[in-house]
């Protein structure tokens, strides 16, 4: 079985009109599901200081929705790109590509990311990113705005590449559940991880999970059942999903092939004990 790392990258287009209009799109107090399909060219944005730039916007903070973090996909023409891509500088940011190659500067150093590069860009960082090749580049972008710790210093610059690391399988698993981590867990730096869950067929969250941590999680490939507080879902490659905090969730990776997400999470910090008017969880 081939096991190198695929990852989903088809955004743009638009449904026929003779497509059903009928989809899996759902949008609730406790999570939402965006089918890969949402992601066409009348849902894509554009962005100041970017060029030859699209971006579907999967998650931003607002009241009901994401708390902690907004979560792009990036489409960037060849010659595209960005000298001031962020404006908030305290804002810290986690970069995956999954189609294509990129120049990443930090500083004075020029980084080159290709199909499963990870970065961590600290806040306050002076990067630029530009697409210097023939073809379109694709990766995803989540945002931040890092919360400092007195006595702990902010993490420096990540660049690694998913086929470089190992992913450390869940105890009992035999493998059937593993995480590719991308920065030290046990970090207390870093208030937020993003990692790869990946599920062999027949793998499985045992039980629903219900935690603190909010998550939005973006299948790169295969497909499997996703419990969303009380509604098992199907989901594939190209699928985005929101869980709220504390919303339980759990996973059946049916097959035929493996099932493969990117995850975000908030991490390693008390919550707030300002209220937010949140709606009543059904």
């Amino acid at each position: 079985m081939d096991s190198s790392p695929r990852y989903h990258a088809s955004v743009g287009g638009l449904p026929t009109q003779t497509d059903l209009t009928t989809d899996r799109a759902t949008f609730t107090e406790a999570y939402a599901v965006i089918p890969g399909r949402t992601l066409s060219d009348i849902t894509a944005s554009l962005l100041p200081h970017w060029d030859a730039t699209r971006v579907w916007i999967l998650a931003r903070p607002m009241s009901g929705f994401a708390e902690t973090f907004a979560q792009y996909v990036m489409e960037v023409s060849p010659g595209g790109g960005s000298d001031q891509p962020e404006p908030d500088p305290e804002a810290e940011a986690a970069l995956f590509v999954v189609d294509g190659g990129l120049s990443l500067v930090v500083g004075e150093t020029t980084h080159r990311l290709t199909a499963g590069s990870y970065a961590y860009l600290p806040p306050g960082s002076a990067w630029r990113l530009r697409n210097d090749d023939d073809a379109v580049a694709r990766f995803h972008w989540v945002r931040k705005r890092y919360e400092r710790v007195e006595g702990l210093d902010v993490p420096e610059l990540v660049v690694v590449n998913e086929r470089d690391l190992e992913p450390d399988p869940m105890p009992g698993t035999d493998g059937a559940w593993a995480t590719t981590r991308f920065v030290d867990p046990s970090d207390l730096r870093h208030d937020m991880h993003v990692t790869i869950v990946t599920f062999q067929p027949g793998g499985v969250i045992p039980f629903p999970e219900t935690h603190v941590m909010e998550h939005g999680l973006y299948v790169l490939e295969g497909k499997a059942m996703y419990l969303l507080n009380r509604d098992w879902v199907e989901v594939q490659a190209g699928d985005f999903m929101w869980l709220r905090a504390f919303c339980p969730q759990a996973c059946y990776a049916g097959g035929p092939a493996r099932f493969r997400y990117l995850l975000y999470k908030d991490v390693n910090r008390h919550p707030s004990l300002r209220l937010h008017p949140w709606p009543v969880c059904r």
